[in-house]
């Protein structure tokens, strides 16, 4: 399977909850938690975020957890000389959502559609 086959693979199965998430990072940003929300999608145990899906719980083949790119930053996931870089490269909350996927790709962000 090519990579870009398991991300549309990632995508599809995320769709269900693409609404759940939308609200989460439109909660991060209209409280002012942070203008950069992410969502680390995973498959074992993470120490980072707030869990909003439990794959476990909900028989899903995921876990999902609300970050922000401050957590990030603070946990060395994202080196504090990257910042705006990520910044630049961050796509409009509008239209997507930032996902650091933990899968057979590795860790990797992405972006996925909101609708």
């Amino acid at each position: 399977m090519s990579e870009l086959e398991k991300f549309l693979r990632l995508e599809e199965q995320l769709k269900p909850y693409i609404k759940m998430m939308s609200q989460a990072a439109d909660t991060i940003i209209v409280q002012e938690v942070s203008k950069y929300p992410i969502f680390v999608v995973h498959q074992q145990e993470v120490n980072i975020g707030i869990p909003l899906l439990d794959k476990e719980t909900n028989k899903a083949q995921w876990s999902i957890n609300a970050s922000t790119l401050e957590e990030f930053v603070s946990k060395q996931i994202v080196f504090q000389e990257k910042v705006d870089e990520f910044r630049q490269n961050y796509k409009s909350q509008e239209q997507y959502l930032c996902v650091f996927a933990l899968s057979e790709l590795g860790a990797q962000f992405i972006y996925i559609p909101r609708d």
